[in-house]
Protein backbone atom coordinates (compact mmCIF):
# COMPACT_ATOMS: atom_id res chain seq x y z
CA UNK A 1 0.00 0.00 0.00
CA UNK A 2 1.17 3.23 -0.80
CA UNK A 3 1.09 5.74 2.69
CA UNK A 4 0.85 9.64 2.66
CA UNK A 5 2.39 11.07 5.72
CA UNK A 6 1.19 14.03 7.50
CA UNK A 7 3.34 13.21 10.55
CA UNK A 8 6.32 15.82 10.15
CA UNK A 9 8.50 17.29 7.62
CA UNK A 10 11.12 15.31 8.80
CA UNK A 11 9.53 12.27 6.77
CA UNK A 12 10.82 13.68 3.36
CA UNK A 13 12.96 11.82 1.14
CA UNK A 14 15.87 12.92 -0.84
CA UNK A 15 14.96 14.41 -4.24
CA UNK A 16 16.19 12.18 -7.62
CA UNK A 17 18.81 15.06 -7.79
CA UNK A 18 20.18 14.58 -4.46
CA UNK A 19 20.40 10.94 -4.85
CA UNK A 20 22.46 11.69 -8.05
CA UNK A 21 24.75 13.86 -6.02
CA UNK A 22 25.46 11.70 -3.38
CA UNK A 23 26.48 8.85 -5.65
CA UNK A 24 28.67 11.21 -7.80
CA UNK A 25 30.09 13.51 -4.41
CA UNK A 26 33.62 14.13 -4.20
CA UNK A 27 34.86 13.31 -0.18
CA UNK A 28 37.44 13.19 2.10
CA UNK A 29 37.68 12.74 5.86
CA UNK A 30 35.99 15.55 7.10
CA UNK A 31 37.80 15.20 10.89
CA UNK A 32 41.11 15.90 9.29
CA UNK A 33 39.32 18.95 7.10
CA UNK A 34 39.77 16.95 4.01
CA UNK A 35 35.87 16.75 2.65
CA UNK A 36 35.57 19.01 -0.49
CA UNK A 37 31.75 18.47 -0.08
CA UNK A 38 31.40 19.49 3.30
CA UNK A 39 33.52 22.44 2.69
CA UNK A 40 31.21 23.57 0.30
CA UNK A 41 28.42 23.16 1.85
CA UNK A 42 29.76 24.96 4.77
CA UNK A 43 30.80 27.75 2.81
CA UNK A 44 27.53 28.00 1.17
CA UNK A 45 25.60 28.34 4.49
CA UNK A 46 27.33 31.09 6.17
CA UNK A 47 27.29 32.88 2.41
CA UNK A 48 23.87 32.39 2.18
CA UNK A 49 23.01 33.88 6.32
CA UNK A 50 26.12 36.38 6.18
CA UNK A 51 28.16 35.03 8.55
CA UNK A 52 31.41 34.02 9.09
CA UNK A 53 31.54 30.17 8.60
CA UNK A 54 29.59 27.07 9.64
CA UNK A 55 29.78 23.75 10.61
CA UNK A 56 28.03 20.37 9.37
CA UNK A 57 26.17 18.89 12.38
CA UNK A 58 24.27 15.67 12.38
CA UNK A 59 20.78 16.65 13.69
CA UNK A 60 19.00 19.94 15.05
CA UNK A 61 18.87 19.00 18.15
CA UNK A 62 22.63 18.33 18.30
CA UNK A 63 23.02 21.71 16.46
CA UNK A 64 20.93 23.61 19.00
CA UNK A 65 23.12 21.80 22.15
CA UNK A 66 26.37 21.67 20.38
CA UNK A 67 25.22 26.19 20.34
CA UNK A 68 24.57 26.31 23.97
CA UNK A 69 27.99 24.26 24.86
CA UNK A 70 29.74 26.85 22.84
CA UNK A 71 27.78 29.60 23.94
CA UNK A 72 28.04 28.84 28.03
CA UNK A 73 29.83 27.49 30.77
CA UNK A 74 28.85 24.82 33.23
CA UNK A 75 26.39 26.42 36.09
CA UNK A 76 25.42 29.31 33.31
CA UNK A 77 21.41 30.26 32.67
CA UNK A 78 19.53 29.73 29.23
CA UNK A 79 16.75 32.29 28.56
CA UNK A 80 14.11 30.99 26.14
CA UNK A 81 10.36 30.51 25.52
CA UNK A 82 8.46 28.13 27.35
CA UNK A 83 7.30 26.00 24.37
CA UNK A 84 10.38 26.34 22.25
CA UNK A 85 11.50 23.02 20.70
CA UNK A 86 14.80 22.72 22.85
CA UNK A 87 12.64 23.54 25.88
CA UNK A 88 10.31 20.43 25.08
CA UNK A 89 11.40 18.24 22.79
CA UNK A 90 15.34 17.71 23.32
CA UNK A 91 15.34 15.50 26.07
CA UNK A 92 16.64 18.07 28.80
CA UNK A 93 20.34 17.92 26.84
CA UNK A 94 21.11 21.13 27.93
CA UNK A 95 21.69 20.04 31.57
CA UNK A 96 23.41 17.02 30.61
CA UNK A 97 25.51 18.63 27.71
CA UNK A 98 26.02 21.50 28.72
CA UNK A 99 25.62 21.61 32.44
CA UNK A 100 23.07 24.34 32.31
CA UNK A 101 19.60 25.75 33.24
CA UNK A 102 17.03 26.93 31.32
CA UNK A 103 14.89 29.99 32.57
CA UNK A 104 11.32 30.11 30.64
CA UNK A 105 9.84 33.31 29.10
CA UNK A 106 6.19 32.84 29.02
CA UNK A 107 5.02 33.04 25.09
CA UNK A 108 1.75 33.38 23.14
CA UNK A 109 2.49 31.02 19.96
CA UNK A 110 6.36 31.10 20.57
CA UNK A 111 6.50 34.58 21.03
CA UNK A 112 8.50 36.01 24.07
CA UNK A 113 8.07 39.66 24.69
CA UNK A 114 10.91 42.12 24.82
CA UNK A 115 10.29 43.03 28.70
CA UNK A 116 9.77 39.44 29.67
CA UNK A 117 13.03 38.65 28.65
CA UNK A 118 15.04 41.41 29.63
CA UNK A 119 12.80 40.78 33.30
CA UNK A 120 14.89 37.69 33.59
CA UNK A 121 18.22 38.65 32.79
CA UNK A 122 20.54 38.22 35.89
CA UNK A 123 21.89 40.90 37.58
CA UNK A 124 25.20 40.44 39.63
CA UNK A 125 24.63 38.75 42.62
CA UNK A 126 26.43 36.16 45.02
CA UNK A 127 23.01 33.95 44.68
CA UNK A 128 22.57 33.72 40.63
CA UNK A 129 23.74 32.11 37.97
CA UNK A 130 25.06 33.85 35.15
CA UNK A 131 22.56 34.52 32.00
CA UNK A 132 24.92 33.09 29.42
CA UNK A 133 22.42 32.77 26.55
CA UNK A 134 19.27 33.58 24.88
CA UNK A 135 18.09 31.56 22.67
CA UNK A 136 14.89 32.28 20.04
CA UNK A 137 12.88 29.27 17.81
CA UNK A 138 11.87 31.15 14.19
CA UNK A 139 9.93 29.47 12.66
CA UNK A 140 8.38 28.45 15.96
CA UNK A 141 7.22 24.20 16.52
CA UNK A 142 3.86 26.33 17.34
CA UNK A 143 3.27 26.59 13.54
CA UNK A 144 3.73 30.33 13.86
CA UNK A 145 6.86 32.56 12.44
CA UNK A 146 7.83 35.51 15.19
CA UNK A 147 8.18 39.14 13.51
CA UNK A 148 11.46 40.45 12.82
CA UNK A 149 10.48 43.29 14.90
CA UNK A 150 10.59 41.29 18.15
CA UNK A 151 14.44 39.55 17.32
CA UNK A 152 15.74 42.45 16.79
CA UNK A 153 14.89 44.36 19.97
CA UNK A 154 15.71 41.46 21.76
CA UNK A 155 18.98 40.87 20.22
CA UNK A 156 19.57 45.01 21.09
CA UNK A 157 18.48 44.21 24.66
CA UNK A 158 20.88 40.87 24.38
CA UNK A 159 23.74 43.37 23.38
CA UNK A 160 23.09 45.87 26.27
CA UNK A 161 23.80 43.00 28.45
CA UNK A 162 26.44 41.36 26.47
CA UNK A 163 24.99 37.81 26.37
CA UNK A 164 25.16 36.15 23.01
CA UNK A 165 21.56 35.14 21.12
CA UNK A 166 21.18 31.46 19.42
CA UNK A 167 18.57 31.27 16.79
CA UNK A 168 16.63 27.73 16.51
CA UNK A 169 16.05 27.84 12.59
CA UNK A 170 15.13 24.43 12.39
CA UNK A 171 12.46 26.02 9.71
CA UNK A 172 14.37 29.37 8.85
CA UNK A 173 13.88 29.17 5.61
CA UNK A 174 9.96 28.77 5.75
CA UNK A 175 10.20 31.69 8.33
CA UNK A 176 12.06 33.77 5.65
CA UNK A 177 9.13 33.18 3.16
CA UNK A 178 6.22 34.28 5.74
CA UNK A 179 8.36 37.44 6.44
CA UNK A 180 8.60 38.16 2.85
CA UNK A 181 12.79 38.87 3.54
CA UNK A 182 15.69 37.35 2.87
CA UNK A 183 17.11 34.42 5.50
CA UNK A 184 20.22 36.24 6.32
CA UNK A 185 17.45 38.87 7.68
CA UNK A 186 16.72 36.83 10.20
CA UNK A 187 20.28 35.70 10.79
CA UNK A 188 21.44 39.07 11.59
CA UNK A 189 19.93 39.45 14.86
CA UNK A 190 21.42 36.32 16.33
CA UNK A 191 24.39 35.21 16.95
CA UNK A 192 24.46 31.29 16.27
CA UNK A 193 21.98 30.12 14.41
CA UNK A 194 20.95 26.15 13.60
CA UNK A 195 18.88 25.67 9.97
CA UNK A 196 17.65 21.83 9.17
CA UNK A 197 18.67 20.63 5.59
CA UNK A 198 16.41 17.42 6.73
CA UNK A 199 13.13 18.72 7.24
CA UNK A 200 10.95 20.37 4.13
CA UNK A 201 14.02 20.56 2.15
CA UNK A 202 14.42 16.79 1.89
CA UNK A 203 17.61 16.31 2.76
CA UNK A 204 18.64 12.70 3.78
CA UNK A 205 20.42 13.80 7.29
CA UNK A 206 22.03 17.00 8.81
CA UNK A 207 21.83 20.71 9.99
CA UNK A 208 24.17 23.58 9.49
CA UNK A 209 25.26 25.85 12.61
CA UNK A 210 26.29 29.10 11.46
CA UNK A 211 27.95 32.02 13.21
CA UNK A 212 31.15 33.89 13.69
CA UNK A 213 34.57 32.34 12.24
CA UNK A 214 35.99 31.97 16.29
CA UNK A 215 32.34 30.54 17.30
CA UNK A 216 32.54 28.14 14.46
CA UNK A 217 36.00 27.14 15.24
CA UNK A 218 35.72 26.47 18.92
CA UNK A 219 31.98 24.64 18.15
CA UNK A 220 34.28 22.24 15.92
CA UNK A 221 36.11 21.18 19.12
CA UNK A 222 32.52 20.54 20.82
CA UNK A 223 31.36 18.42 17.75
CA UNK A 224 33.87 16.45 17.80
CA UNK A 225 33.80 15.90 21.73
CA UNK A 226 29.89 15.41 21.15
CA UNK A 227 30.58 12.44 19.01
CA UNK A 228 29.82 14.34 15.98
CA UNK A 229 33.05 14.44 14.00
CA UNK A 230 31.99 12.75 11.05
CA UNK A 231 34.90 11.08 8.12
CA UNK A 232 33.80 11.31 4.13
CA UNK A 233 30.39 13.30 5.44
CA UNK A 234 30.84 14.37 1.94
CA UNK A 235 27.64 12.21 0.79
CA UNK A 236 25.47 13.49 2.82
CA UNK A 237 26.61 17.06 2.29
CA UNK A 238 25.98 16.45 -1.52
CA UNK A 239 22.65 16.33 -0.54
CA UNK A 240 22.55 19.73 1.61
CA UNK A 241 23.84 21.86 -1.49
CA UNK A 242 20.71 20.59 -3.66
CA UNK A 243 18.55 21.16 -0.54
CA UNK A 244 20.14 25.14 -0.27
CA UNK A 245 20.59 25.66 -4.00
CA UNK A 246 17.15 23.55 -5.23
CA UNK A 247 14.78 22.90 -2.59
CA UNK A 248 14.67 26.72 -0.35
CA UNK A 249 12.24 28.44 -2.99
CA UNK A 250 9.81 25.76 -3.43
CA UNK A 251 8.00 25.87 0.64
CA UNK A 252 5.73 28.40 -0.10
CA UNK A 253 3.88 25.63 -1.72
CA UNK A 254 4.21 24.12 1.70
CA UNK A 255 2.50 26.40 3.52
CA UNK A 256 -0.41 27.20 0.33
CA UNK A 257 -1.05 23.25 0.68
CA UNK A 258 -1.30 23.53 4.71
CA UNK A 259 -3.86 26.48 4.01
CA UNK A 260 -6.29 24.30 1.95
CA UNK A 261 -5.80 21.35 4.21
CA UNK A 262 -6.83 23.94 6.90
CA UNK A 263 -10.16 25.09 5.50
CA UNK A 264 -10.87 21.84 4.59
CA UNK A 265 -10.82 20.22 7.74
CA UNK A 266 -12.58 23.64 9.24
CA UNK A 267 -15.58 21.97 6.83
CA UNK A 268 -15.95 18.81 9.20
CA UNK A 269 -18.52 19.04 12.26
CA UNK A 270 -16.28 18.16 15.54
CA UNK A 271 -12.89 19.22 13.81
CA UNK A 272 -11.63 22.74 15.15
CA UNK A 273 -8.66 24.34 13.42
CA UNK A 274 -6.03 26.29 15.58
CA UNK A 275 -6.47 29.43 12.68
CA UNK A 276 -3.64 31.62 14.33
CA UNK A 277 -0.73 29.15 14.13
CA UNK A 278 -1.27 28.62 10.40
CA UNK A 279 1.56 30.90 9.33
CA UNK A 280 3.94 27.80 7.55
CA UNK A 281 3.66 23.98 6.53
CA UNK A 282 1.30 23.20 9.60
CA UNK A 283 -2.01 22.81 10.77
CA UNK A 284 -3.27 22.33 14.08
CA UNK A 285 -6.83 21.23 15.12
CA UNK A 286 -8.94 19.95 17.81
CA UNK A 287 -10.76 16.77 17.04
CA UNK A 288 -13.81 15.75 19.01
CA UNK A 289 -13.45 11.88 18.85
CA UNK A 290 -16.35 9.43 19.96
CA UNK A 291 -13.73 6.52 19.46
CA UNK A 292 -10.26 5.70 21.34
CA UNK A 293 -7.61 8.20 19.92
CA UNK A 294 -5.44 5.22 18.91
CA UNK A 295 -8.49 3.50 16.76
CA UNK A 296 -8.61 6.76 15.11
CA UNK A 297 -4.93 7.15 14.62
CA UNK A 298 -4.87 3.02 13.64
CA UNK A 299 -7.92 3.39 11.05
CA UNK A 300 -6.37 6.21 9.13
CA UNK A 301 -3.32 4.11 8.85
CA UNK A 302 -5.19 1.26 7.07
CA UNK A 303 -6.40 3.95 4.75
CA UNK A 304 -2.61 4.49 3.74
CA UNK A 305 -2.67 7.96 5.81
CA UNK A 306 0.30 8.23 9.03
CA UNK A 307 -0.42 11.06 11.50
CA UNK A 308 0.74 11.38 15.29
CA UNK A 309 -1.36 10.73 18.31
CA UNK A 310 -2.02 14.24 19.79
CA UNK A 311 -0.17 16.07 22.11
CA UNK A 312 -1.79 17.97 24.97
CA UNK A 313 -4.85 17.63 23.12
CA UNK A 314 -3.69 18.84 19.96
CA UNK A 315 -3.94 17.04 16.70
CA UNK A 316 -0.70 18.01 13.99
CA UNK A 317 -1.13 17.64 10.16
CA UNK A 318 2.46 18.89 8.16
CA UNK A 319 2.61 19.03 4.51
CA UNK A 320 5.75 18.70 2.25
CA UNK A 321 7.74 18.53 -0.94
CA UNK A 322 6.07 14.94 -1.24
CA UNK A 323 2.59 15.78 -0.07
CA UNK A 324 0.63 15.49 -3.18
CA UNK A 325 -2.99 17.55 -3.70
CA UNK A 326 -4.54 14.48 -3.80
CA UNK A 327 -3.25 12.61 -0.51
CA UNK A 328 -5.04 16.10 1.29
CA UNK A 329 -8.13 15.25 -0.20
CA UNK A 330 -8.19 11.85 1.06
CA UNK A 331 -7.32 12.51 4.44
CA UNK A 332 -10.05 15.47 4.70
CA UNK A 333 -12.31 12.62 3.00
CA UNK A 334 -10.92 9.50 5.50
CA UNK A 335 -11.16 11.70 8.56
CA UNK A 336 -14.67 13.25 7.12
CA UNK A 337 -15.91 9.23 7.15
CA UNK A 338 -14.66 8.56 10.61
CA UNK A 339 -17.04 11.44 12.15
CA UNK A 340 -19.69 10.98 10.08
CA UNK A 341 -20.04 7.47 11.67
CA UNK A 342 -19.35 8.28 15.58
Amino acid sequence: MQYFDFRSDTVTLPTDEMRRAMFEAEVGDDVYGDDPTVKALEERSANLLGKEAALFVPSGTFGNQLAILTHTKRGDEVILGDACHIMMHEVGAAAVIAGVQLRQVPTINGSMTAKDVERLIRTEDIHYPDTGLICIENAHSSGSVIKLSEMKTIYKIAKEHAIPVHLDGARLFNAAHVLGVEASELAEYADSIMFCLSKGLCAPVGSMLVGSKAFIEKARKNRKLMGGGLRQAGFLAAAGLVAVDHMVMRLQEDHELAQYLAEKLNEIEGVHVLEDRLDINMVFCHIRLKISEEDFVSRLLNSGIKINGSEDGEFRFVTNYWTPKASVDLLVKNIKNIMGEQ
